[in-house]
């Protein structure tokens, strides 16, 4: 087997709007069109897709403090401070990275780590 590419990444939510919210208005990412019969959305990054399935209920087992060491998406930004206080002022908490690299983390509406780094 050779795996030549990561197609998506699928995220459990359990409120789409909200969900649509924090990821495309917050984040940014662009919307994109999808014909399945559950609900849901799709996120354009690059090549690459972030897809939010609705689920009843969403297990996020973040059990170790450095939410870097937890599940989790990451993303390249333009400007990290930026982001950083984008986030801030819309009252999302954030975590330095443990590691010293130029990167925070964030938590979307249903507790899913999101990292974001400037690339």
């Amino acid at each position: 087997m050779q795996i030549t590419q990561s197609l998506h990444t699928a995220i459990l939510v359990t409120d789409l709007e909200r969900s649509e919210y924090f990821y495309g208005k917050v984040l940014g990412l662009s919307k994109v069109d999808r014909v399945l019969k559950y609900p849901g959305a799709w996120y354009q990054v690059g090549d690459y897709q972030i897809h939010l399935i609705v689920a009843s209920s969403v297990l996020t087992e973040n059990q170790n403090q450095k939410w870097g060491r937890n599940p989790h998406v990451a993303f390249s930004v333009a400007d990290l401070d930026i982001a950083k206080q984008e986030l801030l002022d819309q009252n999302y908490l954030i975590q330095v990275s443990a590691s010293g690299r130029a990167a925070f983390f964030t938590h979307d509406p249903d507790g899913n780590i999101v990292e974001l780094s400037q690339g």
